[in-house]
């Protein structure tokens, strides 16, 4: 027998089984806490999945090192120009996205500005993109 004492008082063995269902009801308790405060804590913007005839619509604005900034293709020649093309954009389609794509030598402080002309005419969903450096004429 397990808990059996000797003449000696020694205990010869220890029943596990009330630890390991403490261990395994304190585990489940750990595993739908974990999975509840997760849940709560981490609120994921994902994309909605599309049909095939529903295009994303994308305000891509390229900021080149050397030339004027460009929207969709078209050039821009200032920040009012780029606010009016971007409200304009926004009241078309409440839900579009902008991507800003700078390349390498342009100022941090011209794409800060770029980002707040978004912002004030509505553009709030805006990623960023890079464009790659221009090779050197040869």
């Amino acid at each position: 027998m397990m808990g059996r004492q000797d003449g000696n008082g020694i205990i010869a063995g220890i029943n596990v089984t009330p630890l390991v269902d403490i261990a395994l009801v304190l585990l489940v308790v750990f595993i739908v806490t974990a999975k509840m405060i997760v849940s709560l804590a981490v609120p994921l913007d994902l994309p909605r999945a599309s049909h095939t005839e529903d295009v994303q619509a994308i305000f891509a604005v390229s900021l080149p090192a050397a030339g004027p900034m460009r929207v969709n293709g078209d050039v821009v020649d200032s920040d009012d120009g780029l606010l009016q093309m971007a409200k304009a954009a926004f009241t078309r389609d409440p839900d579009l996205r902008a991507v800003i794509h700078a390349e390498g030598a342009v100022r941090h402080r011209h794409v800060i500005r770029t980002l707040d002309i978004l912002r004030r005419a509505g553009l709030v969903r805006v990623a960023f993109g890079a464009l790659p450096p221009e090779e050197a004429a040869q």
